[in-house]
Protein backbone atom coordinates (compact mmCIF):
# COMPACT_ATOMS: atom_id res chain seq x y z
CA UNK A 1 0.00 0.00 0.00
CA UNK A 2 1.22 3.78 -0.78
CA UNK A 3 1.08 6.79 0.85
CA UNK A 4 1.06 10.11 -0.36
CA UNK A 5 0.62 14.10 1.50
CA UNK A 6 -0.54 16.67 -0.46
CA UNK A 7 -0.08 20.35 1.28
CA UNK A 8 -1.65 23.27 -0.28
CA UNK A 9 1.29 25.50 1.37
CA UNK A 10 5.16 25.29 0.41
CA UNK A 11 7.70 23.72 2.48
CA UNK A 12 4.37 21.05 3.81
CA UNK A 13 2.06 23.79 5.44
CA UNK A 14 -1.53 25.20 4.90
CA UNK A 15 -3.92 22.19 4.25
CA UNK A 16 -3.16 18.39 3.73
CA UNK A 17 -4.68 15.52 2.63
CA UNK A 18 -3.12 11.74 2.78
CA UNK A 19 -4.18 9.48 0.03
CA UNK A 20 -3.63 6.22 -0.25
CA UNK A 21 -4.90 4.53 -3.72
CA UNK A 22 -5.92 6.30 -7.23
CA UNK A 23 -8.19 9.06 -6.86
CA UNK A 24 -9.67 10.30 -9.69
CA UNK A 25 -10.84 13.85 -8.42
CA UNK A 26 -8.90 15.23 -5.92
CA UNK A 27 -10.84 18.82 -6.00
CA UNK A 28 -12.72 18.32 -2.65
CA UNK A 29 -9.67 17.97 -0.86
CA UNK A 30 -7.66 20.94 -1.77
CA UNK A 31 -7.52 23.83 -3.73
CA UNK A 32 -4.27 23.91 -4.80
CA UNK A 33 -1.00 21.86 -4.55
CA UNK A 34 2.39 23.19 -3.30
CA UNK A 35 4.28 20.59 -1.79
CA UNK A 36 4.15 17.35 -1.20
CA UNK A 37 5.45 14.00 0.40
CA UNK A 38 5.65 10.87 -0.91
CA UNK A 39 5.89 7.79 1.75
CA UNK A 40 5.33 5.27 -0.11
CA UNK A 41 4.88 3.99 -3.57
CA UNK A 42 5.41 5.43 -6.99
CA UNK A 43 2.74 7.66 -7.88
CA UNK A 44 1.68 9.39 -11.21
CA UNK A 45 -0.27 12.54 -10.81
CA UNK A 46 -2.69 14.58 -13.14
CA UNK A 47 -3.00 18.52 -13.46
CA UNK A 48 -6.78 17.90 -14.01
CA UNK A 49 -9.44 15.27 -12.73
CA UNK A 50 -10.46 11.98 -14.69
CA UNK A 51 -6.57 11.50 -15.14
CA UNK A 52 -5.94 14.36 -17.69
CA UNK A 53 -3.16 17.22 -18.31
CA UNK A 54 0.45 17.57 -17.79
CA UNK A 55 1.65 13.97 -15.42
CA UNK A 56 4.18 14.10 -13.09
CA UNK A 57 5.78 10.92 -11.92
CA UNK A 58 6.83 10.77 -7.79
CA UNK A 59 9.01 8.16 -5.97
CA UNK A 60 9.72 8.24 -2.29
CA UNK A 61 10.81 11.74 -0.71
CA UNK A 62 10.15 15.16 -0.28
CA UNK A 63 9.24 18.01 -2.19
CA UNK A 64 8.78 21.57 -1.17
CA UNK A 65 7.60 23.13 -3.78
CA UNK A 66 5.50 22.37 -6.96
CA UNK A 67 9.23 22.91 -9.07
CA UNK A 68 10.74 20.21 -7.29
CA UNK A 69 8.49 17.63 -9.32
CA UNK A 70 8.80 19.49 -12.55
CA UNK A 71 5.27 21.13 -12.11
CA UNK A 72 4.26 23.67 -14.77
CA UNK A 73 2.08 25.25 -11.70
CA UNK A 74 0.25 24.18 -8.18
CA UNK A 75 -2.75 22.40 -9.94
CA UNK A 76 -3.17 18.63 -9.11
CA UNK A 77 -6.71 17.08 -9.45
CA UNK A 78 -5.73 13.10 -9.66
CA UNK A 79 -3.53 10.74 -8.88
CA UNK A 80 -2.77 6.94 -9.34
CA UNK A 81 -0.64 4.39 -7.34
CA UNK A 82 1.84 2.69 -9.68
CA UNK A 83 2.09 -1.33 -8.98
CA UNK A 84 5.23 -2.99 -8.75
CA UNK A 85 6.36 -5.14 -11.39
CA UNK A 86 9.30 -7.07 -12.65
CA UNK A 87 9.39 -7.31 -16.58
CA UNK A 88 9.69 -4.44 -19.05
CA UNK A 89 8.98 -4.24 -22.47
CA UNK A 90 7.95 -1.72 -24.99
CA UNK A 91 7.77 -1.59 -28.45
CA UNK A 92 7.76 1.55 -30.58
CA UNK A 93 7.13 2.55 -33.93
CA UNK A 94 7.55 5.53 -36.12
CA UNK A 95 4.02 5.43 -37.96
CA UNK A 96 0.60 5.24 -36.46
CA UNK A 97 -0.98 2.42 -36.39
CA UNK A 98 2.25 -0.37 -35.12
CA UNK A 99 3.22 0.25 -38.82
CA UNK A 100 6.77 1.24 -40.26
CA UNK A 101 10.13 0.73 -38.61
CA UNK A 102 9.76 -0.76 -35.22
CA UNK A 103 12.28 -1.33 -32.32
CA UNK A 104 11.39 -2.86 -28.94
CA UNK A 105 12.90 -2.18 -26.04
CA UNK A 106 13.70 -3.50 -21.82
CA UNK A 107 15.21 -0.84 -20.61
CA UNK A 108 15.34 2.69 -20.42
CA UNK A 109 16.27 5.10 -23.27
CA UNK A 110 18.01 8.79 -22.52
CA UNK A 111 17.70 9.69 -26.07
CA UNK A 112 15.96 8.31 -28.40
CA UNK A 113 17.40 9.33 -31.57
CA UNK A 114 20.45 7.71 -31.07
CA UNK A 115 19.02 4.42 -30.42
CA UNK A 116 15.68 4.57 -33.45
CA UNK A 117 17.35 7.23 -35.72
CA UNK A 118 13.72 8.88 -35.78
CA UNK A 119 12.98 12.21 -33.69
CA UNK A 120 8.92 10.92 -33.26
CA UNK A 121 7.19 7.59 -32.04
CA UNK A 122 3.76 7.53 -33.69
CA UNK A 123 2.39 4.66 -31.98
CA UNK A 124 3.66 1.55 -29.69
CA UNK A 125 2.99 -1.22 -27.40
CA UNK A 126 3.75 -1.57 -23.95
CA UNK A 127 3.70 -5.64 -23.38
CA UNK A 128 5.25 -5.08 -19.84
CA UNK A 129 5.73 -2.89 -17.50
CA UNK A 130 5.00 0.35 -16.91
CA UNK A 131 6.71 3.52 -18.24
CA UNK A 132 7.40 7.23 -18.42
CA UNK A 133 7.74 8.86 -21.87
CA UNK A 134 9.66 12.58 -21.78
CA UNK A 135 9.50 14.76 -24.64
CA UNK A 136 12.90 15.57 -24.41
CA UNK A 137 16.10 13.56 -24.15
CA UNK A 138 17.80 12.62 -20.76
CA UNK A 139 14.10 12.18 -19.37
CA UNK A 140 13.58 16.37 -19.54
CA UNK A 141 9.95 18.17 -20.65
CA UNK A 142 6.89 17.04 -20.17
CA UNK A 143 5.97 13.74 -19.17
CA UNK A 144 4.15 10.72 -20.66
CA UNK A 145 2.96 7.44 -18.25
CA UNK A 146 2.13 4.78 -20.23
CA UNK A 147 0.79 1.47 -18.54
CA UNK A 148 0.39 -1.95 -21.08
CA UNK A 149 -1.86 -1.74 -23.45
CA UNK A 150 -1.77 -0.46 -26.93
CA UNK A 151 -1.37 3.04 -27.98
CA UNK A 152 -2.37 3.75 -31.82
CA UNK A 153 -1.07 7.40 -32.08
CA UNK A 154 0.57 9.76 -29.84
CA UNK A 155 -2.57 11.04 -28.45
CA UNK A 156 -3.52 7.72 -26.81
CA UNK A 157 -1.19 8.73 -24.72
CA UNK A 158 -2.11 12.25 -24.41
CA UNK A 159 0.41 14.19 -26.45
CA UNK A 160 0.14 16.56 -28.88
CA UNK A 161 3.09 15.61 -31.41
CA UNK A 162 5.07 12.73 -31.51
CA UNK A 163 8.45 14.12 -29.82
CA UNK A 164 9.43 12.04 -27.66
CA UNK A 165 13.21 12.50 -26.50
CA UNK A 166 13.56 9.69 -23.93
CA UNK A 167 11.72 6.88 -22.03
CA UNK A 168 12.23 5.04 -18.75
CA UNK A 169 11.29 2.10 -17.13
CA UNK A 170 8.86 2.84 -13.88
CA UNK A 171 9.85 1.37 -10.37
CA UNK A 172 13.10 0.74 -11.45
CA UNK A 173 15.31 4.33 -11.81
CA UNK A 174 15.54 5.55 -8.02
Amino acid sequence: MGKITFYEDRNFLGRSYDCHSECPDLSSYFRRCNSIRVESGDWILYEHPNYRGHQYYLHRGEYPDFQQWMGYNDSIRSCRMIPQVSSFRVRVYDKEDFRGQMMEFNDDCPHVYERFRFNDIHSCQVQDGHWIFYEEPNYRGRQYYLRPGEYRRYSDWGASNPRIGSFRRVNNFY
